[in-house]
């Protein structure tokens, strides 16, 4: 079954899939089409829904209901025509303990025709990837880079990443950031990376998915989202300013009659000229990094 007819099938689509553990809803009725040749930043706090949304992708779970397709095969048909186009990078990837570094990346080229022996140099050193070490003497940074290796050397047209940088120091952070950047100017692949070093998600993504408490929040272009987020400063000379705002868009505020800090959620471009009129202040509009709209768009849900 293909999810899109007439045309070309997005890498990754969810139709109200619903997970459940036991008791515990990890994904609620979700839905969401992954565009191709997008980098998509995955944003949600701990427990969100986001590491069971990627292995649904992977086929490594399936949905408890619902439907869900990766290069529009259902994920429970997945086979080796998919499995080579896709790349995985688990948090806590498994390797072959008793293995080298070294033999652990022959053993998985042998499973995908287009392993890629220049891309594997390059990030070896760019990672600071010791081959002749084995894998049980690897401290737990040095097994998240062996796990990048195995999940992009193949050069995949989908790669899921699972807080792939959460062990790396800053240094080895920004060279697989350069990596990845490059690598997607070379094959435009698409990407779906979920990270709390939100720092470096921003530098990448152009697309955001936001989940909270299993449901999607969030599913836009990075500058579109970026629009509508702002902090608006302000400033009445006369100290009469309002205690509280009663406009919808307005998320948080504090200050006192002389000077308030809003936080604001509108497409509206004129709203900040009106509400500035409205009080006799003047105002001064910051946009908001993506570190600062984390906690704004993880909570709309349930603020709506």
């Amino acid at each position: 079954m293909n999810p899109t007819a007439s045309s070309p099938c997005p890498p990754f689509v969810a139709r109200q899939i619903t997970k459940r553990y036991d008791q515990h809803v990890a994904l609620k009725d979700f839905s969401l089409e992954v565009p191709a040749g997008r980098v998509v930043g995955l944003l949600g706090r701990n427990g969100a829904g986001k590491t069971t949304l990627l292995n649904i992708a992977a086929g490594l779970v399936l949905p408890t209901s619902g439907e869900s397709f990766t290069f529009g095969i259902p994920g429970a048909n997945l086979d080796s025509p998919q499995l080579t186009r896709l790349g995985v990078v688990q948090q806590e990837g498994r390797c072959i303990e008793w293995m080298t570094v070294r033999q652990h990346l022959d053993f998985n080229a042998s499973f995908y025709p287009g392993w890629d022996r220049e891309l594997e140099k390059r990030l070896v050193a760019a990672l600071e990837v010791d081959p002749a070490r084995k894998i049980v003497q690897l401290s737990t940074g040095d097994r998240q880079k062996v796990n990048i290796l195995l999940g992009v050397c193949h050069r995949p047209e989908l790669l899921l990443l699972d807080e792939p940088m959460s062990a790396l120091d800053p240094i080895v952070r920004a060279r697989l950031l350069d990596q990845l950047l490059e690598r997607l100017r070379e094959d435009g692949c698409t990407v779906v990376i979920s990270s709390h070093i939100l720092d470096d998600v921003e530098k990448i993504v152009d697309w955001i998915v936001g989940i909270d408490q299993g449901e999607l929040v969030e599913d836009r272009a990075f500058d579109e989202l970026q629009e509508s987020y702002a902090e608006w400063t302000l400033i009445s000379p006369h100290g009469s300013l309002p205690a509280s705002f009663s406009e919808p868009y307005i998320l948080s505020h504090q200050g006192d009659e002389r000077q308030a800090l809003l936080r604001v959620h509108t497409r509206d471009a004129g709203a900040a000229g009106r509400l500035a009129a409205s009080v006799q202040a003047e105002i001064r509009v910051r946009p908001l990094n993506l570190e600062e709209m984390f906690p704004l768009i993880t909570s709309s849900r349930r603020k709506a």
